[in-house]
């Protein structure tokens, strides 16, 4: 057996996600872009370079791994590039998107040599969360002033606009879209790509992708543009668990078992967005499963199982692929999960383990 802990990523449920990029791509004549922030694990960039048309960045290092381990097209992005940065970044690139126009005008020369385009914040979006909506006041993301934007029009062929978070509602993403035709269709037409992000949570359960896919369309029609998506969970959502072991059980009024593993520095989203994780068991025997580290909140979260627990059961932590080996840290020295794929085969191949010297290597 694979000494947990280890994030394991399930190349069947993998495909089932490829197979509706597919259903969208051919529908709509989208491209569709491996959103890198969100997943970049590139042993099975494989199986995904077959399904996706590039990859879009969110610095230097994302821009550079999703050329050299993807290929196909790739956007780099940057909320701020700095000046050592962007003759590397231009060589790397197929599109660079800025973030403002000072940024565009500040770069002007250095990037000519490749399409380029600015990002525009329609200022709403669908993110239930302030930390994480780019349309919250005074947000630095995007510009969002049509007469300062129609300055650089000459200079750029295409818009990024992302304004999505984890939208399963279609009729929502159509109403704001329409606001978004309406309040800078005049520039839109003049475009020759528009990025419309990623955060559409097209691969979920009941998601009507022919009717998003004619939406996409009829707005690339409209406008004369190729549609970009940068899905991110959309790609990946329950194509992975992190696998764990029960080290200890404990009651302090409630049955707690403690895992070697940590929320902090595996799973970190679940304390930023105050979320509880999710574990495909039910039962009669209620327990807070809890990490290894030394933060009193490190919790995964509360579930029911079918029998008592003991120490050296092995636990299967739900949907952590999207947001987590890219945050994963080395907080309280606490082991780093390897990195397992399951075959087609059901076959398993360890392709990546950390140890002592990642850990050491990582701080000096």
């Amino acid at each position: 057996m694979i000494q947990t802990p280890f994030y394991l990523i399930d190349r069947a449920k993998l495909a089932r996600n490829m197979a509706v990029m597919d259903e969208l791509r051919d529908g709509s004549g989208a491209k569709v872009l491996l959103a890198l922030k969100c997943f970049a694990t590139w042993p099975v960039f494989d199986q995904m370079r077959e399904h996706m048309d590039g990859t879009t960045s969110s610095s230097l290092y994302e821009l550079r791994l999703g050329r050299e381990k993807f290929g196909k097209e790739t956007h780099a992005y940057s909320v701020a590039w700095p000046e050592q940065e962007i003759a590397e970044a231009v060589g790397y690139a197929d599109k660079i998107i800025f973030n403002s126009v000072g940024q565009l005008e500040r770069f002007d020369n250095q990037s000519a040599s490749i399409a380029r385009g600015l990002r525009l914040n329609p200022r709403f979006s669908t993110s239930g969360f302030d930390l994480a909506d780019p349309a919250r006041p005074f947000s630095r993301l995007g510009e969002w002033d049509a007469g300062k934007i129609e300055r650089v029009m000459d200079r750029v062929s295409g818009f990024m606009i992302h304004y999505n978070c984890e939208n399963a509602d279609f009729d929502l993403f159509d109403r704001q879209l329409t606001r978004i035709e309406e309040e800078f269709g005049g520039l839109l037409a003049r475009l020759t790509w528009v990025s419309l992000g990623g955060g559409i949570h097209f691969t979920g359960e009941g998601y009507p992708v022919a009717k998003l896919a004619a939406r996409l369309k009829a707005f690339s029609d409209r406008f004369g543009v190729q549609v970009y998506l940068e899905p991110g969970e959309a790609a990946i959502t329950g194509a992975a668990s992190l696998e764990v072991t029960v080290l200890d059980i404990l009651n302090n009024g409630k049955d707690l078992a403690i895992v070697d593993s940590s929320v902090e520095a595996h799973m970190l989203d679940l304390l930023i967005y105050r979320q509880a994780g999710k574990m495909e068991v039910a039962g009669d025997h209620p327990y807070m499963i809890c990490g290894k580290s030394c933060l009193a909140g490190d919790i995964f979260g509360e579930f029911n199982f079918p029998a008592p627990l003991t120490v050296g059961d092995r636990l299967s932590i739900a949907d952590a692929a999207g947001y987590t080996m890219v945050k994963k840290n080395w907080f309280n020295g606490v082991k780093m999960p390897s990195i397992v794929i399951k075959e087609l085969d059901g076959s398993m191949t360890v392709a990546r383990e950390f140890g002592y010297a990642d850990f050491a290597g990582n701080l000096g």
